[in-house]
Parts: C-alpha cells; structure tokens; sequence
C-alpha cells in the first residue's frame, strides 16, 4: 500500500524543527527512524499531511555519562545504544532489553526517543523506562520541561507531549548500588511483538530486604502498566519465593489484558505471573550481586 499524500520538510536544527511543529501542529509528525511511523502511514493507519524529517538535526545522537545519570539524545540509534559500554554500565536494564527489540535491520534505524513518543503498548522501552524511572526532557515555544515516565505515557500510542513540542533527551538517573534490575518477554518467535513483557527494579536494604521495586508490564493494557500491587507485596519483605509468589499473584489481579488474535485475556494475565515469579529471582540475585560491589 502507499501512504496518503503528505508535505515534507527537513529540520535544519532543533529550532528550525519546533518552528514547522509550530506553524502546522496536529497536522503534522516528526520522523525519527520512521520503523514505526512508516509502515502505519503505508496502511493509512496515520496519515499526517506535514512530515518533518529529524535525520539531518544535529547533535541529538549522544550518549553521554554526567554525575552519574545517563543522558541520551532521542536520535541514538537503538542499535548504538545496545552496543554502548556505557549504557551497559549505566542502565544494564536497557542493554538488556534492546535485543528483544524487533530485528537488527529495525534497531539499525530505530531511535531510542522515537519508540518512547510512540508509545506502543507492547513495547520494550517504556516499560524499561518506567522501571528505572527516567526523565524525558522536553522542548516546545514556552521553553524547556521534564517530564517523568510514569507522567509520560497517558494512553494507546499516547503520551503527555503537545502537538508543538519533540522530546530532546532521554535521562536515567543514577542506580543506588543495591539495585538490581531483569527484563523478560513471551513472544510467539523472537522479535514479534510481545505478548507480555516484565522490566522490573528491585532495591535491598543491607539486611537484604526488599526497600522498594517498580515492576513494569507490557502488552497487557494501553501502555506499560505499574504493578502497584505486586510492589506493595514487596515492601519490607524478605526476597523468599512466598513473597515472590505473593508479588505475582498480585501483579495478576492489577492487569485487564487485551484479547485479540494472538492471545487470549486469560493467557496474558497467566504470563503476567510466570513472568513476575521469573524475573523478581534475577532481578534481588542482581541486586545482592551488586550489594557485595558496592
């Protein structure tokens, strides 16, 4: 299929960008890596009249280390940042999960800010950011603003940013040192689309219990969802399998998973489990890991 007619622009800067977004608004998409944006115009699922080409725009392709957070410019290649040391050294979660991304030709063009703004449900990164509470960094007419992850993602292919506005930076922030993260995901072959997915973060005091965990859940509603439960069960507790199991049980009865042709709402939420009594193990492994380096 071809895509409905449209007018390209290329942004020259940053500037030269928010200026187009400015003058055509709703009408108009930003192209990143376009593995996304493309083949849903090719289907006509979207069909922006302005498409505002962001390859030529200087100095968005950064990865950079400063005071200990992560700092990642929305046009990193998906590819860079899963072979960049200091992303594996930063945030080993997102090293982790970019392989489940897709294929390598995908990741070859895909950006890191590209498949955040687009907020598909059963996407890697957002989960991973929500899991490690990232900071996006935001520009539009009125200047610069932060939003944080779990603000970020409002809804199906969602998010907080307004017709005007690009996300610019990508920012985790530093790890405590008794932090321990794992990322799993079921998918029918590897690189379709979920149909669960788990990143999760867990946190040790120095008697070895559990201080705080953010588990995040993919495919299994609008966006990544917060196991608010299944860290409630956590608080306080001893990483013993009861309290994993409770964890899991939990996590189960937050969700309201999606049925469609490739997996039933009742399968999902049975992975939901499989996946939480998987992960929370080598994420608390990771965490005393870390614990005896630190």
């Amino acid at each position: 299929m071809k895509p409905a007619a449209f007018d390209y622009h290329r942004a020259k800067s940053v500037e030269h960008a928010l200026e187009l977004l400015q003058q055509h608004g709703w009408d108009a998409k930003l192209l990143a890596g376009g593995q996304s944006l493309v083949p849903a115009m090719n289907f006509r699922l979207s069909m922006p009249a302005v498409l505002i080409d962001l390859n030529r725009v200087p100095g968005l392709d950064y990865i950079r280390v400063d005071d200990g957070a992560l700092r990642m410019g929305t046009m990193v290649r998906q590819h860079a940042a899963e072979r960049s040391e200091l992303v594996a050294r930063a945030a080993p979660l997102i090293a982790e999960a970019l392989p489940f991304v897709a294929h390598p030709q995908i990741r070859n063009r895909g950006t890191m800010g590209g498949t955040i703004a687009h907020a598909d449900p059963a996407a890697e990164l957002p989960a991973v950011m929500m899991a490690l509470g990232a900071l996006f960094h935001v520009v539009g007419p009125s200047g610069t603003r932060t939003i944080g992850a779990d603000g970020f993602f409002t809804g199906l292919f969602a998010t907080a940013l307004e017709p005007d506005e690009m996300l610019v930076e990508i920012e985790i922030p530093r790890a405590e040192p008794r932090v321990g993260t794992a990322f799993l995901e079921v998918s029918r072959r590897h690189g379709d689309f979920a149909l669960a997915g788990i990143a999760a973060a867990v946190a040790l005091d120095e008697a070895g219990r559990c201080t705080d965990s953010r588990i995040v859940l993919m495919g299994v509603g609008e966006g990544p969802a917060l196991g608010l439960g299944a860290a409630a069960a956590l608080e306080g507790a001893d990483p013993t399998p009861d309290a994993i199991r409770a964890a899991a049980d939990a996590a189960m009865a937050d969700v309201d998973p999606p049925y469609d042709i490739h997996a039933s709402a009742d399968y999902r939420r049975h992975l939901v489990g499989v996946l939480v009594s998987r992960a929370l193990p080598l994420a608390f492994e990771r965490a005393g890991a870390n614990a005896l380096q630190s």
